[in-house]
């Protein structure tokens, strides 16, 4: 069958989705591109052939042409755009963070467990990233030993905007690795610390997190906003036998001027472009036969993911250690 999707959210990420949709999903129809600005709804409408645009994403989740959601609208809007999904049984694929706040993830929880079936994926991406897969793999098959620590960094040229923060930078671009360092390891997280380091201008410096999980590993997180010099992310797995460290994917290598060098990307949107295309492909495998990816996130990785976030706030406010404690994990989710 072809599954009519509707993507909300016409910016950089929703563009991009509607490209995948477009180029690289067999089965898959782009049918309505939703946004509050027509005008982006229409331009991207017209890039990638998309049947219809709209304003109102709730009549649109509602639409009888329409099969399945992708929603990639600004952070506070996606747990009510999530809901109105869950209550129109429309499978949806949500940009990550589910909700800026864990209280919000219990009610998308919540509300998928009274439906009786999975209809939330998270989009966790780096999940797909062939170099956390490896990493995993390593792990799960015995080659590095029991993990010890895991050493991650998360640096972007600069930030979004003058109202990004410090704590923003822990509850939305530390997200990731939140959820991705849980999924390689098996485990949750115990405690968190975090700290910040001052900077000789007015911008958001960096923020470093160091985490205990219930296992007993460390992990330790850097989020950098303001690198400066392009997007770059690193990760090692240390475990009692080896490590595993990241590659990030290298298309060239320039020869000049007496130099021999490789570029980094400006964002992230090269750097995952594998991975966003194998987690939609994962997601309409799931809209269509309606048994979740055991690869892909859920609303309870969300929900773990902010719960992670507001501790990780509260420590870098404190000073101190701060514990991370996340209610019992649903049956529904397991």
């Amino acid at each position: 069958m072809t599954l009519r999707l509707a993507v909300i959210g016409a910016g950089i990420m929703g563009a991009d989705h509607a490209r995948i949709i477009a180029e690289d999903l067999p089965g898959a129809t782009l049918q309505v591109i939703c946004d509050a600005s027509a005008e982006r709804a229409r331009a991207v409408a017209e890039a990638h052939g998309a049947a219809d645009v709209a304003t109102d994403p709730e009549a649109v989740i509602a639409r009888p042409d329409v099969d399945a959601v992708l929603i990639a609208s600004p952070d506070e809007t996606h747990a009510p755009l999530t809901l109105a999904c869950i209550a129109a049984d429309r499978p949806v694929l949500c940009e990550k963070p589910l909700a800026p706040g864990s209280a919000a993830c219990i009610e998308v929880m919540e509300a998928e467990i009274a439906a009786g079936k999975r209809l939330e994926q998270l989009g966790f991406m780096r999940r797909f990233d062939g170099s956390y897969t490896e990493m995993k793999a390593a792990l799960d098959g015995g080659q590095i030993g029991r993990a010890l620590m895991m050493h991650n960094f998360h640096r972007n040229v600069d930030s979004p905007g003058s109202w990004f923060t410090g704590p923003m930078a822990i509850t939305n671009s530390a997200s990731h690795e939140f959820d991705v360092v849980r999924f390689v390891l098996g485990t949750d997280y115990a405690t968190i610390s975090a700290f910040q380091p001052k900077r000789s201008d007015d911008m958001v410096a960096p923020v470093m997190m160091v985490l205990e999980t219930a296992a007993g590993q460390l992990v330790n997180i850097e989020i950098n906003n303001n690198a400066a010099y392009g997007y770059d992310v690193r990760g090692e797995l240390v475990g009692e036998a080896g490590s595993v460290m990241m590659s990030t994917p290298v298309y060239a290598t320039y020869n000049s001027q007496l130099a021999h060098a490789e570029r980094y990307a400006a964002d992230w949107r090269r750097r995952y472009a594998e991975a966003y295309r194998l987690q939609n492909r994962a997601f309409l495998d799931f809209a269509v036969t309606g048994r979740p990816s055991a690869i892909a996130a859920s609303a309870w990785d969300g929900y773990a993911a902010a719960v992670a976030g507001e501790a990780g706030v509260k420590a870098l406010a404190s000073g101190a250690k701060a514990p991370v404690e996340m209610m019992a994990k649903p049956d529904f989710y397991s």
